[in-house]
Protein backbone atom coordinates (compact mmCIF):
# COMPACT_ATOMS: atom_id res chain seq x y z
CA UNK A 1 0.00 0.00 0.00
CA UNK A 2 1.46 3.39 -0.96
CA UNK A 3 1.47 6.39 1.37
CA UNK A 4 -1.38 8.09 -0.50
CA UNK A 5 -3.56 5.04 0.16
CA UNK A 6 -3.17 5.24 3.94
CA UNK A 7 -6.53 6.25 5.35
CA UNK A 8 -7.27 8.07 8.57
CA UNK A 9 -7.31 5.69 11.58
CA UNK A 10 -9.89 5.24 14.28
CA UNK A 11 -9.25 7.46 17.31
CA UNK A 12 -7.55 4.67 19.29
CA UNK A 13 -6.58 1.88 16.89
CA UNK A 14 -4.50 1.79 13.68
CA UNK A 15 -4.49 -1.50 11.77
CA UNK A 16 -3.13 -0.54 8.32
CA UNK A 17 0.27 -2.13 7.67
CA UNK A 18 2.88 -0.99 5.15
CA UNK A 19 6.39 -2.24 4.29
CA UNK A 20 7.83 1.21 5.00
CA UNK A 21 6.38 4.28 6.69
CA UNK A 22 6.62 7.37 4.46
CA UNK A 23 8.74 10.28 5.66
CA UNK A 24 6.92 13.58 6.19
CA UNK A 25 7.00 15.96 3.24
CA UNK A 26 9.08 19.13 3.50
CA UNK A 27 5.93 21.23 3.11
CA UNK A 28 4.29 19.38 6.00
CA UNK A 29 7.31 19.99 8.26
CA UNK A 30 7.33 23.68 7.35
CA UNK A 31 3.61 24.01 8.11
CA UNK A 32 3.99 22.16 11.39
CA UNK A 33 6.87 24.31 12.60
CA UNK A 34 4.78 27.42 11.97
CA UNK A 35 1.54 26.11 13.49
CA UNK A 36 -0.03 27.45 16.66
CA UNK A 37 0.53 25.34 19.78
CA UNK A 38 -3.13 24.44 20.23
CA UNK A 39 -4.83 21.08 20.51
CA UNK A 40 -6.89 21.67 17.38
CA UNK A 41 -3.78 22.35 15.33
CA UNK A 42 -2.02 19.34 16.82
CA UNK A 43 -4.88 17.01 15.96
CA UNK A 44 -5.34 18.43 12.47
CA UNK A 45 -1.67 18.01 11.61
CA UNK A 46 -1.15 14.66 13.32
CA UNK A 47 -4.15 12.99 11.75
CA UNK A 48 -3.01 14.29 8.36
CA UNK A 49 0.42 12.61 8.57
CA UNK A 50 0.42 9.22 6.78
CA UNK A 51 3.05 7.78 9.12
CA UNK A 52 0.68 8.17 12.09
CA UNK A 53 -1.98 6.23 10.21
CA UNK A 54 -0.16 2.93 9.65
CA UNK A 55 2.39 0.57 11.16
CA UNK A 56 5.49 -0.79 9.47
CA UNK A 57 5.56 -4.59 9.26
CA UNK A 58 8.46 -6.83 8.22
CA UNK A 59 8.09 -10.59 8.57
CA UNK A 60 11.02 -12.68 9.83
CA UNK A 61 13.14 -13.86 6.90
CA UNK A 62 13.22 -17.37 8.35
CA UNK A 63 10.58 -17.66 11.04
CA UNK A 64 11.67 -20.04 13.78
CA UNK A 65 9.51 -23.01 14.76
CA UNK A 66 9.23 -23.51 18.50
CA UNK A 67 8.15 -26.89 19.91
CA UNK A 68 5.19 -26.78 22.26
CA UNK A 69 7.39 -28.02 25.10
CA UNK A 70 9.75 -25.02 24.87
CA UNK A 71 8.92 -21.86 26.86
CA UNK A 72 8.46 -18.58 25.06
CA UNK A 73 11.11 -16.05 26.05
CA UNK A 74 9.92 -12.44 26.11
CA UNK A 75 12.07 -9.37 26.79
CA UNK A 76 11.13 -5.71 27.15
CA UNK A 77 13.56 -2.84 26.81
CA UNK A 78 13.38 0.94 26.63
CA UNK A 79 16.43 1.38 24.41
CA UNK A 80 16.53 5.20 24.77
CA UNK A 81 16.72 6.01 21.03
CA UNK A 82 18.55 2.72 20.27
CA UNK A 83 21.67 4.75 19.50
CA UNK A 84 24.25 2.02 20.06
CA UNK A 85 23.66 -0.58 17.36
CA UNK A 86 26.45 -3.13 17.90
CA UNK A 87 26.17 -2.97 21.68
CA UNK A 88 22.38 -3.33 21.52
CA UNK A 89 22.67 -6.37 19.25
CA UNK A 90 25.06 -7.95 21.74
CA UNK A 91 22.79 -7.18 24.71
CA UNK A 92 19.63 -8.59 23.11
CA UNK A 93 21.40 -11.60 21.57
CA UNK A 94 22.73 -12.43 25.02
CA UNK A 95 19.21 -13.05 26.36
CA UNK A 96 17.96 -14.61 23.06
CA UNK A 97 14.30 -13.55 23.24
CA UNK A 98 11.66 -14.99 20.93
CA UNK A 99 9.80 -11.67 21.31
CA UNK A 100 11.32 -8.29 22.13
CA UNK A 101 8.99 -5.49 23.27
CA UNK A 102 10.98 -2.40 22.35
CA UNK A 103 10.34 1.25 23.23
CA UNK A 104 12.04 4.55 22.33
CA UNK A 105 13.50 3.76 18.92
CA UNK A 106 14.41 6.28 16.22
CA UNK A 107 14.02 6.48 12.48
CA UNK A 108 15.98 9.23 10.76
CA UNK A 109 17.05 11.16 13.88
CA UNK A 110 20.44 12.89 13.94
CA UNK A 111 20.98 11.80 17.55
CA UNK A 112 21.03 8.13 16.45
CA UNK A 113 22.91 8.57 13.18
CA UNK A 114 19.82 9.11 11.00
CA UNK A 115 19.33 5.34 10.92
CA UNK A 116 16.25 3.11 11.06
CA UNK A 117 17.35 1.68 14.38
CA UNK A 118 14.57 -0.93 14.69
CA UNK A 119 15.07 -2.33 11.19
CA UNK A 120 18.82 -2.59 11.70
CA UNK A 121 18.47 -4.34 15.07
CA UNK A 122 15.88 -6.77 13.70
CA UNK A 123 18.03 -7.60 10.67
CA UNK A 124 21.08 -8.25 12.82
CA UNK A 125 19.08 -10.56 15.09
CA UNK A 126 17.20 -12.34 12.28
CA UNK A 127 13.84 -11.13 13.57
CA UNK A 128 10.76 -9.60 12.00
CA UNK A 129 9.18 -6.50 13.46
CA UNK A 130 6.21 -4.18 13.78
CA UNK A 131 7.11 -0.51 14.20
CA UNK A 132 4.87 2.48 14.88
CA UNK A 133 5.48 6.19 15.29
CA UNK A 134 4.80 7.64 18.73
CA UNK A 135 6.14 11.12 17.99
CA UNK A 136 7.26 13.18 15.04
CA UNK A 137 10.20 15.03 16.57
CA UNK A 138 10.29 18.63 15.35
CA UNK A 139 13.76 19.25 16.73
CA UNK A 140 16.92 17.38 17.61
CA UNK A 141 15.62 16.02 20.92
CA UNK A 142 16.10 16.86 24.58
CA UNK A 143 18.47 19.64 25.78
CA UNK A 144 21.48 17.30 25.87
CA UNK A 145 20.78 16.01 22.37
CA UNK A 146 20.23 19.51 21.01
CA UNK A 147 23.64 20.53 22.33
CA UNK A 148 25.44 17.42 21.13
CA UNK A 149 23.93 17.51 17.62
CA UNK A 150 23.73 21.25 17.01
CA UNK A 151 23.83 22.15 13.30
CA UNK A 152 22.78 18.61 12.33
CA UNK A 153 19.51 17.74 10.60
CA UNK A 154 16.99 14.94 11.08
CA UNK A 155 16.46 12.94 7.89
CA UNK A 156 12.96 11.82 8.97
CA UNK A 157 12.19 12.61 12.62
CA UNK A 158 10.33 9.50 13.86
CA UNK A 159 10.47 8.24 17.44
CA UNK A 160 8.41 5.19 18.30
CA UNK A 161 7.93 1.70 19.66
CA UNK A 162 8.30 -1.76 18.18
CA UNK A 163 7.68 -5.45 18.61
CA UNK A 164 10.37 -7.81 17.29
CA UNK A 165 9.80 -11.54 16.82
CA UNK A 166 11.58 -14.65 15.57
CA UNK A 167 8.15 -16.19 15.11
CA UNK A 168 5.42 -15.41 12.56
CA UNK A 169 3.43 -12.23 13.15
CA UNK A 170 -0.13 -11.31 12.19
CA UNK A 171 -2.87 -8.79 13.02
CA UNK A 172 -0.40 -6.00 13.82
CA UNK A 173 -1.85 -2.78 15.22
CA UNK A 174 -1.04 0.46 17.01
CA UNK A 175 -3.08 1.49 20.07
CA UNK A 176 -3.27 5.16 21.04
CA UNK A 177 -3.20 5.47 24.82
CA UNK A 178 -3.99 9.13 25.39
CA UNK A 179 -5.50 12.16 23.67
CA UNK A 180 -2.09 13.33 22.47
CA UNK A 181 -0.59 16.82 22.28
CA UNK A 182 1.13 16.62 25.69
CA UNK A 183 4.53 17.40 24.13
CA UNK A 184 2.95 19.95 21.79
CA UNK A 185 1.03 22.03 24.31
CA UNK A 186 3.93 21.99 26.79
CA UNK A 187 6.63 22.58 24.18
CA UNK A 188 8.02 25.86 25.49
CA UNK A 189 11.49 25.22 26.89
CA UNK A 190 11.15 21.52 26.05
CA UNK A 191 11.39 19.32 23.01
CA UNK A 192 8.51 19.86 20.60
CA UNK A 193 6.69 16.77 19.37
CA UNK A 194 3.60 15.82 17.41
CA UNK A 195 1.86 12.60 18.45
CA UNK A 196 0.40 10.30 21.08
CA UNK A 197 1.66 7.76 23.59
CA UNK A 198 0.92 4.35 22.16
CA UNK A 199 1.39 0.59 22.21
CA UNK A 200 2.26 -1.87 19.44
CA UNK A 201 0.26 -5.12 19.36
CA UNK A 202 0.50 -8.29 17.27
CA UNK A 203 -0.49 -11.93 17.42
CA UNK A 204 2.58 -14.18 17.50
CA UNK A 205 2.28 -17.77 16.27
CA UNK A 206 4.17 -19.86 18.82
CA UNK A 207 4.66 -23.58 19.24
CA UNK A 208 2.10 -23.38 22.05
CA UNK A 209 -0.47 -21.61 19.88
CA UNK A 210 -1.18 -17.92 19.20
CA UNK A 211 -0.14 -15.39 21.84
CA UNK A 212 -1.13 -11.73 21.79
CA UNK A 213 1.97 -9.60 22.50
CA UNK A 214 1.91 -5.89 23.34
CA UNK A 215 4.77 -3.37 23.63
CA UNK A 216 3.66 -0.38 25.68
CA UNK A 217 5.06 3.03 26.63
CA UNK A 218 3.11 5.20 29.07
CA UNK A 219 3.45 8.96 29.30
CA UNK A 220 6.27 10.31 31.47
CA UNK A 221 4.55 13.67 32.00
CA UNK A 222 1.78 12.01 33.98
CA UNK A 223 0.50 11.02 37.40
CA UNK A 224 -0.82 7.76 38.80
CA UNK A 225 -4.42 8.31 37.69
CA UNK A 226 -3.36 9.30 34.18
CA UNK A 227 -1.24 6.16 33.87
CA UNK A 228 -4.20 4.08 35.06
CA UNK A 229 -6.40 5.69 32.40
CA UNK A 230 -3.86 4.83 29.72
CA UNK A 231 -3.85 1.20 30.90
CA UNK A 232 -7.65 1.14 30.76
CA UNK A 233 -7.53 2.24 27.12
CA UNK A 234 -4.97 -0.45 26.40
CA UNK A 235 -7.01 -3.17 28.09
CA UNK A 236 -10.19 -2.20 26.22
CA UNK A 237 -8.45 -2.95 22.91
CA UNK A 238 -6.68 -6.05 24.22
CA UNK A 239 -9.95 -7.55 25.42
CA UNK A 240 -11.47 -7.08 21.96
CA UNK A 241 -8.57 -8.93 20.31
CA UNK A 242 -7.68 -11.68 22.80
CA UNK A 243 -10.75 -13.76 22.03
CA UNK A 244 -11.39 -17.38 23.06
CA UNK A 245 -8.97 -17.17 25.95
CA UNK A 246 -5.90 -16.26 23.84
CA UNK A 247 -2.89 -15.83 26.16
CA UNK A 248 -1.53 -12.29 26.41
CA UNK A 249 1.86 -10.85 27.35
CA UNK A 250 2.26 -7.10 27.83
CA UNK A 251 5.50 -5.32 28.58
CA UNK A 252 7.32 -2.05 28.42
CA UNK A 253 8.05 1.25 30.11
CA UNK A 254 5.16 2.19 32.39
CA UNK A 255 6.92 5.14 34.07
CA UNK A 256 5.74 3.94 37.50
CA UNK A 257 7.83 6.52 39.33
CA UNK A 258 5.44 6.80 42.27
CA UNK A 259 6.72 3.43 43.47
CA UNK A 260 9.55 5.44 45.01
CA UNK A 261 7.09 6.20 47.80
CA UNK A 262 7.15 2.50 48.72
CA UNK A 263 10.01 0.53 50.21
CA UNK A 264 11.75 -1.52 47.47
CA UNK A 265 10.44 -4.78 48.97
CA UNK A 266 6.91 -3.69 48.04
CA UNK A 267 7.62 -2.77 44.41
CA UNK A 268 6.92 -6.32 43.32
CA UNK A 269 4.54 -7.52 46.03
CA UNK A 270 2.22 -4.52 46.45
CA UNK A 271 2.78 -1.88 43.73
CA UNK A 272 -0.97 -1.18 43.53
CA UNK A 273 -0.67 0.68 46.84
CA UNK A 274 0.90 3.59 44.92
CA UNK A 275 0.20 2.81 41.26
CA UNK A 276 -3.48 1.99 40.59
CA UNK A 277 -2.67 0.67 37.12
CA UNK A 278 -1.60 -2.57 38.80
CA UNK A 279 -5.05 -2.95 40.32
CA UNK A 280 -6.55 -2.46 36.84
CA UNK A 281 -4.25 -5.13 35.44
CA UNK A 282 -5.11 -7.54 38.26
CA UNK A 283 -8.84 -6.99 37.73
CA UNK A 284 -8.32 -7.95 34.07
CA UNK A 285 -6.61 -11.19 35.10
CA UNK A 286 -3.00 -10.17 34.55
CA UNK A 287 -0.17 -11.27 36.83
CA UNK A 288 3.29 -9.75 37.28
CA UNK A 289 4.97 -11.20 40.37
CA UNK A 290 6.46 -14.26 38.65
CA UNK A 291 7.43 -12.33 35.49
CA UNK A 292 9.55 -9.63 37.16
CA UNK A 293 12.26 -9.17 39.73
CA UNK A 294 12.13 -6.60 42.50
CA UNK A 295 15.11 -4.66 41.11
CA UNK A 296 15.03 -1.11 39.83
CA UNK A 297 15.28 -0.76 36.04
CA UNK A 298 16.83 2.71 35.73
CA UNK A 299 20.47 3.69 35.52
CA UNK A 300 22.68 6.71 34.92
CA UNK A 301 24.08 7.29 31.46
CA UNK A 302 27.79 8.01 30.85
CA UNK A 303 27.11 11.76 31.27
CA UNK A 304 25.81 11.14 34.80
CA UNK A 305 22.12 11.65 34.06
CA UNK A 306 19.60 10.81 35.32
CA UNK A 307 20.46 10.85 39.01
CA UNK A 308 19.15 8.36 41.60
CA UNK A 309 16.94 7.44 43.37
CA UNK A 310 15.79 4.83 40.87
CA UNK A 311 12.87 2.41 40.96
CA UNK A 312 11.25 -0.24 38.78
CA UNK A 313 9.44 1.44 35.90
CA UNK A 314 9.66 -1.39 33.31
CA UNK A 315 7.34 -4.39 33.66
CA UNK A 316 6.09 -7.63 32.11
CA UNK A 317 2.47 -8.80 32.61
CA UNK A 318 0.89 -12.08 31.54
CA UNK A 319 -2.54 -13.69 31.37
CA UNK A 320 -3.07 -17.33 30.49
CA UNK A 321 0.70 -17.87 30.76
CA UNK A 322 2.91 -19.17 33.54
CA UNK A 323 6.04 -17.06 33.98
CA UNK A 324 9.43 -18.26 35.19
CA UNK A 325 13.10 -17.24 35.34
CA UNK A 326 12.64 -13.46 35.43
CA UNK A 327 15.80 -11.38 35.11
CA UNK A 328 16.73 -7.71 35.05
CA UNK A 329 19.73 -7.41 32.72
CA UNK A 330 22.05 -4.37 32.95
CA UNK A 331 22.05 -2.31 29.74
CA UNK A 332 25.83 -2.03 29.59
CA UNK A 333 28.38 -2.46 26.84
CA UNK A 334 31.52 -4.57 27.16
CA UNK A 335 33.37 -1.72 28.86
CA UNK A 336 30.64 -1.28 31.47
CA UNK A 337 29.16 1.93 30.00
CA UNK A 338 25.39 2.37 29.87
CA UNK A 339 23.79 2.15 26.43
CA UNK A 340 20.37 3.20 27.78
CA UNK A 341 18.97 4.72 30.94
CA UNK A 342 16.77 1.59 31.27
CA UNK A 343 17.83 -1.99 31.90
CA UNK A 344 16.36 -4.87 29.91
CA UNK A 345 13.87 -7.23 31.54
CA UNK A 346 13.16 -10.80 30.44
CA UNK A 347 11.20 -13.89 31.50
CA UNK A 348 10.11 -17.26 30.11
CA UNK A 349 6.43 -18.07 29.57
CA UNK A 350 4.46 -21.27 29.04
CA UNK A 351 0.82 -21.44 28.03
CA UNK A 352 -1.24 -22.42 31.03
CA UNK A 353 -2.80 -25.86 30.61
Amino acid sequence: MSSNEISAPSPELVTVTVPELPAPAVAFMTETMQAALTRSEHDRLALDLPAFNAVELRAPVLADARPASQPLRVAAWNAERLKYHAQSVELVAGVAPDILLLTETDVGMARSGNRHTTAELAAALGMGYVYGVEFLELGLGDPRERAWHANETNAVGFHGNALLSRLPLRDAALIRLDDGAVWWLEAEGDQRRLGWRMAIMATVETGQGPVLAVSVHLESKSDTEDRARQIERLLAVVEAHARDGMPVVIGGDLNTNDLLELVPQDWLSAPEEREPLFARMAEAGFEWQAANTGDDTQRSRPDGTPLPPFCRIDWLFARGLDASSPRTVPALDGAGSAISDHDLIVADFSVRG
